[in-house]
Parts: structure tokens; C-alpha cells; sequence
């Protein structure tokens, strides 16, 4: 059943601009299958689903097909972030309206030299650092890697 019902989520993402979990179990529900939101929030990240932005300006789930998993991580902190400041031994990352775990899962496994961890919110990740000077070497990767100043 939880293969089925994973092959009908991606099915429903390719069809249709779905941008929340309710929205997603609804839909599944509506197809026969009988879910909750903690049931699809465990699929989505069983699949590894990211959210995009799109030309709308509303975001939707999509299915990245990427075998190069850095390639995937620094995907999705491209398509998150949007501003970074240090403060003391963090570094205080300023997402795209619900992309702050994607983007805090991304920056964590990528393993940055001196990272120790973050946590996010709904817009905000507070990445953690073991020294102050590792807080301008992280924002000079993610600079790097998302091509902002």
C-alpha cells in the first residue's frame, strides 16, 4: 500500500501545483487512499520531495531526479535561500516561505568544515558554528553556491 499510495503522490505533484500537505492528503484521500498529514509529510520525505517556486509566485512539491546528491542539496539551497548574516557562532539564513528545513537538511549534509548543526523554522535557519571564524567561512560557501553577496 505505502508504495501505491508514494506512486500516487508522485503522479499528483507531476499533474497538478500542490503546495501544501493538507492539499496533498486531500487529494490522496479523495483517490481511495486513507492518509493523515504525518502520513504524507513521512512520504514526502521518504521521496525526497523539494518544494519550488513558481512563476506564480505560489510554491509547489516536485520530485528531483537527481543521482548526484550534492547537486540535489545545493539545488535546493539555491531555490530557498534568500539573504544570510552572521551573528556571533551563527549564521542566520533567511528562506523562502516554507523552505527553511529543506534548506537546513541541505546545508547539513553537505558538511560543511566546522558546522555543528542547524535548525529551522518555517522561514529562518540558525546554523550553528563550533568557532566565530567558521561563520564567514560557511557564508562564503553558501555565497558561493547560491551566487548572491
Amino acid at each position: 500500500m505505502k508504495s501505491k499510495r508514494q506512486a500516487k503522490i508522485v503522479e499528483l505533484i507531476s499533474q497538478r501545483d500542490i503546495e501544501t500537505q493538507e492539499e496533498l492528503a486531500a487529494l490522496l484521500n479523495q483517490a481511495g487512499f486513507s492518509v493523515t498529514q504525518a502520513t504524507v509529510s513521512r512520504d514526502i520525505r521518504a521521496l525526497k520531495l523539494s518544494k519550488i517556486n513558481t512563476p506564480s509566485g505560489k510554491q509547489k512539491y516536485v520530485l528531483i531526479e537527481d543521482s548526484d546528491e550534492a547537486g540535489r542539496m545545493g539545488r535546493v539551497l539555491r531555490e530557498g535561500y534568500v539573504s544570510s548574516t552572521g551573528a556571533s557562532n551563527l549564521v542566520v539564513i533567511h528562506t523562502v516561505s516554507g523552505m527553511a528545513m529543506a534548506v537546513a537538511a541541505a546545508i547539513d549534509g553537505m558538511d560543511f568544515p566546522g558546522l555543528a548543526g542547524c535548525i529551522a523554522g518555517d522561514d529562518t535557519v540558525f546554523c550553528a558554528v563550533k568557532e566565530r571564524a567558521d561563520v564567514d567561512a560557511l557564508m562564503e560557501e553558501i555565497h558561493s553556491l547560491t551566487g548572491t553577496r
